[in-house]
């Protein structure tokens, strides 16, 4: 059972308000000063913590005299618990995740409309705003950056094998097999915490059945039980044997680690995790290419690229007092802004900022070409359990790709379940 099952099955079990009682917000309240501004944080790993902190006290340095009270949980622990915490006593601002994972909540109500500042941001796209904006058309998030996911790897390892970049799926199993021979584990491989390999599928399904296909599936209009999908968990079958064995036992740390220590080859991650885990004067051999083509007709033209960015709770108490509100919206200005994105990459290189009026000449070589990647996609998704609902991807698809990972012969079985669950959720609305 995975850490995130557990913590899942504690806070149901208990009747439990898990995140609330450690992210209880605290802010000055409706009789406050309306100067301390809360804001639950899901960067609790060392690096994105650390440069939060710095751009947060950029941020209050050049205010008139506001104060965040960061209140950081771990990553998992807030995905987890987040609609328990925003139902109960959440923090001003708290950072989350554009698309789907953000609409959910902005039609359940939970969310402050921020429309009025998106009238006043500069430097975003029309695509981000799109992926801003709830189905009633208002915006809610603003988005602070981005990180694209690709097959990762280090430059000197393949110059030192004389490895060569694989184009296709079968040039992709090459390479894997040649690793073994090699005494590597050819593919770094993890899903502990139960997100991680859902990358791995989204690629899969998009290179094997294109990106409409994908979003459809995404979106509960395509059965599970469809030739398509079936396929696609084929082609995963396919490669399992060239992953690291354990990947239900393995948090994307260790796997990361395992590139970094050269005990792996290659693996599926998104940008911030090789980096994360590569000491300082090591990143510079951090290198990736695009999850190869599996079918010509979509070649590589979909890139898996999440936004993360922060968010008015709707149901913060403090926010009712009018000053804390403006704080707070004072607060999503400056981060809206290049500056603020710029302070905040200063401290961790491994993501890329979204509004063009950032600084990126100080950007490193994969950060460039990340850009480019992105860039050059004909189609960005957001990562399964951002583009689907939050309650599909967390009671459904987490332990159905586990069950996958651990016992990958009884495909039929697989969708047939998923199928059946899907059709229970998407029906209660």
């Amino acid at each position: 059972m995975s850490r995130r099952s557990l913590l899942r099955g504690a806070a149901v079990g208990a009747g439990a308000v898990a995140l609330p009682a450690l992210l209880a917000a605290c802010g000055s309240g409706p009789g406050g000063d309306g100067k301390t501004i809360t804001l639950g944080s899901n960067s609790s790993d060392p690096v994105p913590k650390k440069a939060f902190a710095g751009a947060f006290a950029a941020y209050e340095a050049q205010s008139d005299g506001r104060k965040i009270k960061v209140n950081t949980v771990d990553h998992n622990t807030f995905q987890e618990n987040i609609s328990r915490y925003l139902q109960g006593r959440p923090d001003d601002v708290f950072m989350w995740f554009a698309g789907n994972r953000m609409q959910f909540f902005a039609e359940k109500g939970l969310l402050h409309d921020i429309s009025d500042l998106w009238q006043e941001y500069k430097g975003f796209s029309d695509a981000l705003k799109d992926q801003s904006t709830g189905a009633d058309g208002k915006q809610y998030l603003t988005p602070y950056y981005y990180y694209p996911w690709a097959v990762f790897h280090r430059k000197s390892l393949f110059a030192d094998r004389g490895y060569q970049v694989p184009k296709t799926l079968d040039a992709y199993v090459a390479l894997a097999r040649q690793m073994r021979k090699d005494k590597l584990d050819p593919i770094a491989f993890c899903d502990k915490d139960g997100w991680p390999a859902m990358g791995t599928f989204d690629y899969i399904d998009m290179r094997t059945n294109g990106y409409a296909f994908h979003k459809s599936l995404m979106a509960g209009e395509v059965a599970w039980t469809d030739r398509r999908v079936r396929e696609v968990f084929d082609t995963w079958r396919r490669l399992l044997p060239y992953c690291q064995p354990g990947a239900n036992g393995r948090t994307w740390q260790e796997a990361a680690t395992g590139l970094q220590k050269r005990k792996a080859g290659m693996g599926v991650f998104g940008l911030p995790h090789p980096g994360a885990q590569f000491p300082e004067g090591e990143r510079d051999d951090i290198d990736f290419f695009p999850f190869p083509v599996i079918d010509p007709e979509h070649g590589q033209d979909a890139v898996e690229a999440p936004i993360d960015g922060f968010l008015l709770a709707g149901k913060s108490k403090s926010l009712k007092n009018g000053k804390t509100l403006e704080s707070a919206k004072d607060l999503l200005r400056w981060l809206a802004t290049g500056k603020a994105e710029d302070a905040y990459l200063k401290g961790d290189p491994n993501n890329i900022a979204v509004n063009d009026r950032a600084d990126i000449s100080a950007y490193s070589p994969i950060q460039k070409k990340a850009v480019e990647l992105v860039s050059g996609a004909k189609q960005i998704s957001q990562f399964l359990d951002r583009d689907t609902r939050p309650d599909f991807a967390s009671t459904v698809m987490i332990p159905a790709i586990q069950q996958f990972i651990g016992d990958p012969n009884d495909v039929d079985g697989l969708v047939n379940s998923i199928e059946r669950q899907k059709k229970s959720i998407f029906a209660a609305g």
